[in-house]
């Protein structure tokens, strides 16, 4: 699990930490049921204070993202929660407002685009190696 913290963000360093953990959850980097570093290893990695990662864990285990079990350790819950499906529509919102940005540095209307998404949806459905070796073709 790679997280970097920088004092510099302007926001405090366990939330930094927990803005981490939910995106690799979102983004599926991290699975259910997958362990989370000890407290003590991350803050030493981190070159942090220990408490300052469990408070993270906190943050984590009551969005539900993350269970304690025991003296176990700490992982990543089993069932899935809203909030990550927010997250995940999130990444993809930031990913279309590019699109949406290129397009309209591209001329290219709102139909054309929406037809363009059908189009390369279509193909990925249908033929995976296909979509691959036209993924750099466009229809005009």
């Amino acid at each position: 699990m790679q997280i970097h913290v920088s004092t510099n963000d302007g926001s405090p360093i366990y939330l930094q930490i927990v803005n981490q953990v939910k995106y690799l959850i979102a983004a599926g980097r991290l699975q259910p049921n997958d362990e989370l570093p000890p407290i003590r290893v991350l803050a030493e990695r981190l070159l942090i204070n220990p408490n300052t990662v469990a408070r993270a864990y906190r943050e984590l285990e009551t969005a539900g993202l993350v269970t304690k079990r025991g003296t176990a350790g700490t992982y990543v819950s089993a069932t899935r929660t809203p909030l990550v499906k927010q997250q995940r529509l999130k990444i993809l919102s930031a990913r279309i407002d590019v699109l949406l940005a290129e397009a309209a540095q591209l001329d290219v209307s709102h139909d054309e685009l929406l037809a363009l998404v059908a189009d390369r949806q279509r193909i990925l459905k249908s033929e995976p190696a296909a979509a691959n070796r036209n993924s750099g073709a466009t229809s005009q």
